[in-house]
């Protein structure tokens, strides 16, 4: 199967290289057809420039937010799979073999998520967010296998069938920021099977919690899930863009 895979990007200056770079290694070792596209979401920095060092598409999205851009990434691509990670994520050695083997294997899957180790984090605030998907896992069971209601999609590393998400009609652009990846699983849920393992886990930068603060940003990413999995809205429209408070260490996210 083709693969396209969009990384929206808003001043990634810092972290967008790495980011690339991984993903070309995985796909060197993969093999097969795959997009690789860098949506520039009116970005003020260097993005561009670091995004056109690399083997990959450049497009530019002037409306601003990760929906907008992903929507952008998604109609400008081809590949019967789209996977959608963010300009901070490190794709570990083995991801694409792992998704072209459960897409190949289960013809009704029509979605794949994983978790996403943040790194540059206190031990004891990662060791809570290993905690905090053992707690989720049950509860994305009961939702998606009992109750019927949704599913559990990581924004940054989720994979869907394209003909799916197109039947499903696309990208909610009223959504600026929370919810955007359970509104996918909500809707692509009803067009077969949404699959949330262990087994696939990527690797991102913890500024939003270092920016944020840990408890906090847990609680409203929580929120949102709740509220857009039962009632079919986020909870909260608003968001800090934390690229405009300082820029990113890039040696915070390491590969693993």
């Amino acid at each position: 199967m083709t693969l396209a895979i969009i990384i929206p990007a808003y001043n990634e200056e810092a972290l967008l290289g790495r980011c690339l770079a991984a993903v070309l290694a995985e796909v060197d070792r993969a093999g097969g057809d795959v997009e690789i596209v860098v949506v520039d979401n009116a970005s003020t920095d260097g993005t561009r420039a670091v995004a056109e060092r690399y083997r990959v598409r450049v497009l530019s999205e002037p409306k601003r937010g990760i929906v907008e851009a992903r929507h952008r990434g998604l109609v400008e691509t081809t590949g019967e799979l789209v996977a959608n990670i963010d300009a901070d994520t490190v794709m570990p050695a083995g991801w694409i073999s792992y998704v072209r083997d459960q897409f190949a294997s289960h013809p009704d899957l029509v979605a794949l998520s994983g978790p996403v180790q943040f790194d540059g984090l206190p031990w004891w605030q990662q060791a809570l967010v290993r905690a905090g998907y053992l707690f989720a896992y049950p509860f994305y069971l009961l939702v998606n296998e009992v109750l019927n209601l949704g599913s559990i999609l990581q924004g940054g590393n989720f994979v869907f069938r394209r003909e799916a998400w197109l039947a499903a009609g696309g990208y909610d652009r009223s959504i600026d920021f929370y919810g955007e990846d359970s509104d996918v699983a909500r809707r692509l849920r009803n067009f077969g099977k949404v699959k949330w393992t262990f087994a696939l886990p990527m690797v991102a930068s913890g500024r939003r919690f270092l920016e944020a603060g840990f408890a906090r940003s847990a609680v409203r990413y929580a929120a949102n899930f709740l509220s857009m999995t039962f009632l079919g809205r986020p909870f909260d429209r608003t968001h800090t863009d934390i690229r405009t408070a300082r820029p990113a260490d890039p040696d915070r996210v390491r590969r693993r």
